[in-house]
């Protein structure tokens, strides 16, 4: 079976302490009840993070797979799904000290491409014979790049780290 699904995501930044909405869409299929393979590309068209942005937009491409039962017209699923994060570059000059390490906004402002993990879970239903809903909770992971200065936490990162964003999203499809 196949399912397109449009989508509304909302993440909330560990590592910047601020919020971002997007929209995407997303292609799975599902060889039988249990297992789903799925691509998922979302849009996050704003200025990030929206007191002094560091970027004027991202893309997030994340392709995994969902485990869990179908119990009736509800599926309860459990995710893992790795893939990227894609930083566009600052909306206008962005400003930065210059001090070793830098700070992460401006290593980040010039834009870049991040791997990123999302693992969690959600529950879909079957709201007709070819239509659904579906809700998903996760840990998004973002690797970072280093050596890095944190300005929140004053802390320095020597090489490469991984921080958390919570990351919900609302989807309705089709499936085929």
């Amino acid at each position: 079976m196949l399912e397109l699904a449009l989508l509304m995501a909302m993440t909330l930044s560990g590592q910047f302490e601020a919020a971002d909405t997007g929209v995407g869409g997303r292609l799975a299929w599902r060889p039988n009840p249990v297992l789903g393979v799925e691509a998922e590309m979302t849009i996050y068209p704003g200025d990030f993070p929206g007191s002094r942005p560091f970027s004027r937009g991202r893309v997030e491409g994340l392709f995994g797979v969902t485990a869990g039962p179908t119990l009736g017209r509800i599926r309860p699923f459990a995710k893992f799904r790795p893939g990227f994060v894609t930083i566009r570059e600052a909306p206008a000059p962005f400003p930065c000290i210059l001090i070793y390490p830098p700070p992460i906004a401006c290593a980040l402002a010039a834009g870049h491409t991040l791997a990123a993990i999302d693992a969690g879970g959600g529950v879909q239903v079957t709201v007709s014979p070819r239509t659904f809903v579906r809700v998903d909770a996760g840990d998004r992971m973002i690797r970072y790049p280093g050596p890095v200065f944190e300005m929140e936490s004053r802390r320095i990162q020597e090489g490469s780290f991984f921080d958390h964003d919570v990351r919900f999203s609302l989807s309705g499809g089709v499936q085929f």
